[in-house]
């Protein structure tokens, strides 16, 4: 299918989506999952940065537990799948995967060198674990990365340049732990955290429960132009 590709990683060979640009050689950007897999909502960002032309990849994250994985933001048997998905999901081997997936995403003929990643939920920590052990990223862009306040220990291996978007009233992401978040990014140059005041988790989620479309469209704005500004 041509909208599939099969990334070769050190552990094993797993798929992930892929939208092109109308034109390239074009930088590219690693879409990472929440819990629901590479679902409607993760093929629906991959296709909306090609528009803002880039090259966009979503790896299938859970292709150790269970490869293929797509469920509806909607369905509270989807939810109970995704988050027995997410509890026994091997954070390390991931980190190792998404760099295989950077590593493979650069030596696409179509990509100009760059890469990016950018992720949300558990997507959005791995984005943090991937620009603090893998620096061959170019950028990094992280929307309500749950847990990431249990590696800031880790903060010092931050090379690239990373964008931060956390929701004030964040239902898995408490107040402390958003403080804590921006305490240790606030030591970095290289970091930059928005605030969004009144959202509640995953509010950029197509079709979610708290979508809100003017952060959301405030936060994709906010995410472009620093995508652009470290890619191009």
């Amino acid at each position: 299918m041509k909208d599939r590709i099969t990334i070769e990683g050190h552990d094993g060979a797993f798929a992930a989506y892929i939208a092109r640009p109308k034109t390239v050689s074009a930088a590219a950007v690693v879409v990472l999952q929440e819990l629901f897999g590479v679902n409607a909502d993760i093929r629906k960002t991959c296709d909306e940065l090609a528009e803002q032309g880039f090259i966009a990849v979503a790896p299938d994250l859970f292709w150790r537990q269970e490869p293929g994985v797509d469920l509806n933001v909607i369905s509270e048997a989807d939810w109970q799948h995704g988050l027995r998905l997410y509890r026994a999901y091997d954070r390390d081997a991931g980190a190792r995967d998404i760099k295989d997936t950077v590593e493979a995403v650069r030596e696409l003929a179509e990509c100009n060198g760059k890469v990016a990643v950018l992720g949300y939920c558990l997507g959005g920590l791995m984005v943090f674990l991937t620009a603090v052990r893998c620096h061959g990223v170019d950028a990094a862009v992280a929307y309500h990365g749950g847990d990431t306040e249990k590696y800031l220990g880790e903060v010092d291996g931050l090379n690239a340049p990373l964008l931060m978007h956390l929701a004030e009233e964040d239902e898995f992401i408490s107040k402390a732990a958003q403080a804590e978040i921006k305490g240790a990014l606030a030591k970095r140059p290289n970091a930059t955290v928005y605030n969004y005041p009144g959202q509640n988790h995953a509010f950029s989620r197509h079709g979610g429960t708290h979508y809100n479309a003017e952060a959301a469209a405030l936060a994709h704005e906010r995410t472009y132009e620093f995508l652009n500004q470290q890619l191009r």
